[in-house]
């Protein structure tokens, strides 16, 4: 296309005017005027995302968060109101004709050797189970992560004597070490979950310590020594901030350890006592009849399986989001 510019054209005039064409050429050898090019129109840049929002964003590409956390929502959901889901009482049996009955659509779990709903315990199992979890992590991260503190801050001595105690815990396998701990106090729930919370406890400890190693002596902890902040200020309002993206992570895997360790208690008779409709419990008493009534202890396993499987896939994804060598890479 070939010409020189011509700006008597009224029509290149208002489009110029507008924006929306160039200066425009009569083409040799003809009466039209033509466009030299067209501009586009310059759009607005989208708002930039805030940090919660790209947080989200991240979150629903991770199919392990995602997956996970459908599976906990369901379960905190059950826990919540079993009574809205299960079909009858799960402490009250028929020993006239309800006994060890396959699944059906009066029962969809079956009944066990007392005509017991067996999907109502499990719902009201979950209760249980997520009860004793959450309190036995409260005792470890009551423990655990203020041994780590001072531990990897003070150093030397302090430092010797709290890891050498927690080598002496992990030197226990954790299932022996929690019959231990029971067998001292008695069993029951309540003692099982402080054992359990005991257990865990190093697990805490440990990884508060490798932090804190790491942080103690950073910029902004000698700057406010230097200013003049005391131990306990620097230690829970400094360096335990720091530390929270790990304990979150271990704190969610460790509520998949706690179900297992309460079922394994309570399979062996030192956690939940009958008629409790703890899951551990359900599998103990359905073990004479995995032969003639396998759905007995078929669905109470299956129900460990999938909540201690939804805890680990929400934790793998919270360490994927939480870890920052991770997020640069997604």
């Amino acid at each position: 296309m070939t010409g020189q510019p011509d700006t008597s054209v009224s029509e290149c005039k208002r489009g110029q005017r507008q924006g929306r064409i160039g200066p425009c050429f009569r083409q040799a050898g003809s009466a039209a005027t033509l466009p030299l090019m067209t501009v586009p129109t310059t759009l607005a840049a989208p708002p930039p995302l805030s940090r919660t929002a790209l947080w989200w964003s991240r979150a629903r590409r991770n199919r392990s968060f995602v997956i996970g956390a459908v599976i906990i929502a369901l379960f905190l959901l059950v826990s919540a109101v079993p009574g809205l889901f299960a079909p009858a009482d799960p402490l009250v049996g028929d020993l006239s004709g309800s006994r060890l009955l396959p699944p059906s659509t009066a029962h969809w779990f079956g009944t066990d050797d007392l005509g017991r709903d067996i999907l109502s315990r499990i719902l009201y199992g979950a209760r249980i189970s997520l009860a004793v979890s959450v309190l036995s992590l409260g005792v470890s991260l009551l423990l655990g992560p203020v041994i780590g503190l001072c531990a990897g801050y003070f150093g030397r001595r302090v430092d010797d004597v709290l890891m050498r105690a927690m080598d002496i815990l992990q030197a226990f396998p954790s299932i022996l070490l929690a019959i231990l701990i029971v067998a001292i106090l008695g069993p029951g729930l309540v003692n099982a979950m402080i054992a359990i919370g005991i257990v865990n406890m190093p697990l805490y400890a440990r990884l508060v310590r490798a932090a804190v190693v790491q942080l103690r002596n950073q910029e902004f902890v000698e700057a406010s020594r230097a200013m003049g902040a005391g131990h306990s200020r620097v230690l829970f309002m400094h360096l335990l901030p720091n530390c929270l993206s790990p304990i979150l992570v271990q704190a969610t895997l460790g509520i998949a350890s706690a179900i297992l360790e309460t079922a394994g208690l309570s399979f062996l008779g030192l956690g939940a006592q009958p008629p409790m409709p703890e899951w551990g419990a359900m599998l103990a008493n359905a073990k004479d009849f995995i032969r003639s009534a396998p759905w007995t202890i078929a669905f109470p396993g299956l129900a460990i399986i999938a909540v201690v499987l939804g805890f680990n896939l929400l934790g793998d994804g919270l360490r994927d989001l939480l870890d920052p060598r991770t997020a640069k890479l997604r």
